[in-house]
């Protein structure tokens, strides 16, 4: 996976898969391809509020042209979590803030299939990195 891996692409991948444990052990594999987080930045300011497991997330802002672009890295502690990071992540960094705000991942989460299959926990650990995400490309925005 590319950090700019378009949605059609995880769609075009999640379409080979029709079996639910197939797509669970392949967003299994995509959290085990995310580069990890260095200690040092499993800060509790990176820290992700709102999720069971414990999801960091590092927030790079850098501007060309005048436009505030966002690049993202992230890590958790739960195999599954780590792909649905690398999920948000193929849809959200390298991009300019507006960009990050016109996206609409829990849509795309749904497209993919997987919303139906989170459990409660899970659904609003994606809701909290998504919310976090979007926080950061708004103060980027107004900076």
């Amino acid at each position: 996976m590319t950090p700019h891996q378009t949605l059609q692409d995880l769609l075009d991948d999640f379409a080979l898969i029709d079996d639910w444990e197939e797509r669970y052990r392949y967003v299994i594999e995509l959290g085990r391809a995310l580069p990890g987080l260095p200690e040092s930045a499993k800060t509790e300011d990176n820290r992700v509020r709102g999720c069971a497991s414990q999801v960091w997330l590092e927030t790079r802002v850098a501007r060309e042209g005048g436009e505030p672009v966002l690049t993202f890295e992230a890590d958790s502690d739960a195999h599954i979590v780590r792909g649905l990071i690398a999920i948000l992540l193929s849809l959200y960094s390298g991009r300019t803030a507006r960009e990050i705000l016109d996206v609409d991942a829990l849509g795309a989460f749904e497209k993919l299939g997987l919303t139906e299959h989170l459990t409660p926990q899970r659904s609003n650990g994606v809701r909290s990195m998504v919310e976090r995400i979007r926080r950061d490309a708004r103060a980027a925005q107004a900076g």
